[in-house]
């Protein structure tokens, strides 16, 4: 018998809807309605680490990097799935589409208002 991984289950698909530096808003969970800057994505995963959502508190010893133990605030990864782009003229949640120019560049386009994401 094979034996089964304790690791979190990794997506057979790689490819998120947002980059880092994105502005989005999130969707569901505790932070409903936040909206903040990706600042790291992990495509393995699924989840992206927004600006100021799912603070949680570390509590961390003192080392020699930090002399100084406590209570350290930080934020924690949320599934790419809730959370959407924001609409760079109406301010609004909204879904992306892609369009390809003559040049063969892929863009990313707002489906609300058809301004670019990039």
């Amino acid at each position: 018998m094979m034996k089964r991984s304790t690791k979190r289950l990794e997506s057979h698909n790689n490819k998120l809807h947002v980059k880092k530096d994105d502005r989005v808003i999130v969707i569901t969970g505790k932070d409903k309605g936040k909206t903040g800057r990706i600042l790291e994505a992990y495509p393995r995963e699924n989840r992206v680490l927004v600006e100021g959502i799912n603070m949680v508190c570390r509590h961390t010893k003192p080392t020699k990097d930090a002399q100084q133990g406590g209570i350290v605030h930080k934020e924690a990864p949320i599934h790419v799935s809730n959370v959407m782009h924001i609409d760079p003229k109406s301010k609004k949640p909204t879904r992306v589409n892609y369009k390809i120019e003559a040049n063969g560049k892929k863009k990313r386009i707002a489906n609300r208002s058809g301004a670019s994401l990039d």
